[in-house]
């Protein structure tokens, strides 16, 4: 895009910001186009409290479709406006609270020791059915639906505490496996584990380490635990988008190998200008995070189309997973 043709669409998304009292929400993921008009940058649960606690009227969410749920369960009362409505998530799409039953396959225990459900088999209530009374702990990146018939949210970074929160000593973790064989490694509890995945961070495996390690010898490196365990394996930290954001702008270290989606380095150049930053492997990209563009926001904001709301009977339960991990941390 041209520079004028771009500084004209921020500046018509400049006016309808102020006409609509809207505040625009970036994650870190987002292009740098979109993450540079927001008021906040960050991941998707930080940004829901952030809105919350503000009082504009509208909240603009540049992300995917759970996120902006979310910040509807946190906001009632305000409006929240996705500008992408086909911007989803196939990890969070992986688990569903009912539907029709599949024809059912054996499950199997993984070499790590904990017990895997097959996604496309089972929906959540046919799992809460085999584990009577087993605590279901939900990662963020779930519908509101499926946090709605949870015990408790998580989140990357803090899952193991989450986990460890809870007087059962065993757990149904939902919907990432490698989240859940992350936390595996660091608690004593029995996790079941959800067979999902998210579909970026599952494309890495141990020859892209190898190859960035080649190419960057003098580089640390720093995964997300959404990545398999054979990457978590090899790296020197494993730790959430906004742990990353910390950790590398506090370490002395200056040169750093980034294990997650590609938007975030232009955050982590921006927080830390003289390090260097290397993508662990050009197939970080997210689609869906990827579709929000500049015009995006300015449609949404001058349409107010394209709500994203919440019924009461899912979002009250649903906040109420969502509180409960609050409470904790």
């Amino acid at each position: 895009m041209k520079v004028q043709a771009r500084d004209a669409i921020v500046e018509k998304i400049l006016e309808f910001k102020k006409k609509r009292n809207a505040i625009i929400l970036a994650h870190n993921y987002q292009r740098a186009e979109v993450q540079e008009i927001a008021d906040i940058t960050g991941d998707s649960l930080e940004l829901s409290r952030a809105a919350a606690k503000t009082d504009n009227d509208v909240i603009v969410f540049c992300g995917v479709h759970f996120m902006a749920e979310s910040a509807a369960i946190l906001s009632p009362r305000k409006t929240v406006l996705l500008p992408e409505m086909s911007a989803g998530c196939p990890m969070a799409d992986m688990v569903t609270v009912e539907g029709p039953r599949k024809t059912k396959r054996e499950f199997y225990t993984d070499v790590l020791g904990f017990t895997f459900e097959f996604a496309d088999e089972f929906t959540l209530r046919d799992i809460k059915k085999k584990h009577p009374g087993v605590p279901v702990v939900a990662y963020v990146n779930t519908s509101a639906a499926v946090k709605a018939e949870s015990d408790i949210c998580c989140t990357s970074s803090n899952v193991v505490k989450v986990i460890e929160s809870l007087k059962e000593d065993t757990v149904i973790c939902i919907p990432d496996r490698n989240l859940s064989a992350y936390a595996a490694k660091r608690t004593k509890k029995k996790i079941i584990s959800w067979d999902g995945f998210c579909n970026v961070h599952m494309r890495l495996d141990a020859d892209d380490v190898k190859k960035a390690k080649t190419a960057h010898p003098d580089a640390l490196l720093v995964v997300h635990p959404e990545c398999p365990p054979e990457v978590q394996d090899m790296a020197d930290h494993i730790t959430s988008t906004s742990g990353m954001l910390r950790y590398c702008k506090e370490s002395p270290h200056q040169e750093f190998i980034i294990g997650t989606e590609e938007g975030l380095l232009h955050r982590l150049r921006k927080d830390s200008p003289a390090k260097k930053f290397h993508v662990l492997s050009t197939e970080m990209v997210c689609p869906n995070m990827k579709r929000t563009r500049l015009e995006s926001v300015v449609r949404v904001l001058e349409t107010m189309d394209n709500v994203i709301s919440v019924a009461d009977e899912v979002r009250v339960p649903a906040k109420r997973a969502l509180d409960r991990m609050l409470g904790i941390v």
